[in-house]
């Protein structure tokens, strides 16, 4: 198969979607991949290793597009809707659900859609997984920033000082996302207060931390009690291909003390607040409510080198299998199958289905 990895153009997104080792890996198996020229420069992936590896280079998107495959990290862009042809594999985080012209552009230019963030192994989802926890950890660090007075935060010291109380973050969400942001927030020394679910997670969290991350059933009354004490809230919720759900009212938000900050990590699948809405590297926080958002959708290509090791390891093995036996992969892996979102100008995942309202047809 022509395997095809085009140069991502989202703001501030400097991820690739192979690299020079996946390369090597393909051509060994009788693949042929093309690279865009400069995709994984800001990486440290130079065009000539690419070449080295065996990759084609080209120059344009145009070009990374004409193949049987694309490989990218971020859902398409508008200018790139119009790049991709029926018949076509689009692996890649899509987020479909929180973007109607995104979605209807995929079901109409009859491209087969595969997810990483769907994909499934032994109940986990092991491509979302790396970035969420890169994510997770960024999360505190970019809440630290935002915290500060010049960027319209309250001025609170995360770790506070002697004689001065540490920051309240309060982790909505004990996942990838949840767990790694609050273990920086304890490493830096915050008040931590977790909120989830699932109470046999949550006793396994209290023995692992003993103490040092508190634990709380995640329901209305708790959230809107905690998330008003909060210097810092930070969404780790994920329902695998479906939209997030609205657990932070305005009304609850505005009862926050001005200056305080919510750094929305379910912004991918619409955010969990109702005040939520992207933002971008380039312009990473609003005020609203009086309370600072950070609520950047790409937050892994902040370590864009680290990101794309990690994505690249992950993603390497379904990869593979795709471009060894296309859509019949999915046969012999029912976890790749659940990446499957969109085939044939049809929605095929029932998540994604019910929150657009739109049928859903099953592949096969």
């Amino acid at each position: 198969m022509k395997i095809g990895v085009p140069k991502e153009i989202k703001d501030h997104e400097y991820r690739v979607g192979v690299i020079p080792a996946g390369v090597h890996a393909l051509l060994a198996c009788g693949h042929e991949v093309i690279v865009q020229a400069g995709a994984g420069a800001k990486t440290g992936f130079s065009d000539e290793a690419y070449v080295s590896a065996g990759a084609r280079i080209v120059a344009s998107a145009e070009e990374a597009f004409d193949a049987g495959m694309i490989v990218k990290v971020k859902e398409l862009q508008p200018s790139e809707y119009g790049l991709m042809h029926a018949g076509q594999i689009l692996f890649a985080y899509l987020h479909l659900a929180p973007d109607p012209n995104l979605l209807k552009a995929i079901i109409n230019s009859g491209v087969s859609g595969v997810a990483y963030e769907t994909v499934e192994r032994d109940g986990k989802l092991p491509l979302l997984a790396p970035m969420s926890r890169i994510a997770g950890r960024l999360s505190i660090q970019f809440a630290a920033w935002a915290l500060q007075m010049a960027n319209g935060g309250s001025g609170v010291l995360l770790g506070g000082v002697g004689g001065v109380p540490p920051a309240k973050v309060v982790v909505i969400g004990p996942g990838e996302v949840g767990t790694n942001a609050a273990q920086i927030a304890a490493g830096m020394g915050a008040d931590v207060m977790m909120l989830g679910i699932d109470p046999d997670h949550l006793a396994q969290l209290d023995q692992v931390y003993r103490g040092r991350i508190k634990t709380c059933y995640s329901e209305p009354l708790a959230i809107a009690e905690h998330v008003r004490a909060a210097d810092v809230i930070v969404s780790g919720v994920l329902i695998p291909g479906k939209l997030a759900p609205k657990l932070i009212s305005r009304k609850v938000l505005k009862s926050m003390r001005s200056g305080s900050v919510l750094v929305d990590v379910a912004i991918d699948q619409g955010g969990i607040a109702e005040t939520s809405r992207p933002t971008s590297h380039s312009d990473p926080v609003y005020v609203e409510e009086g309370v600072v958002h950070y609520c950047v959708p790409n937050m892994p290509s902040a370590v864009a080198r680290t990101a794309t090791l990690a994505l690249a390891h992950a993603t390497y093995p379904y990869m593979l299998k795709l471009a060894d036996k296309g859509l019949d992969a999915l046969s012999d892996d029912a976890g790749l199958a659940k990446g499957l979102q969109v085939h044939d100008g049809n929605i095929t995942h029932r998540g994604l289905a019910e929150d657009v309202n739109q049928p859903y047809q099953p592949f096969g």
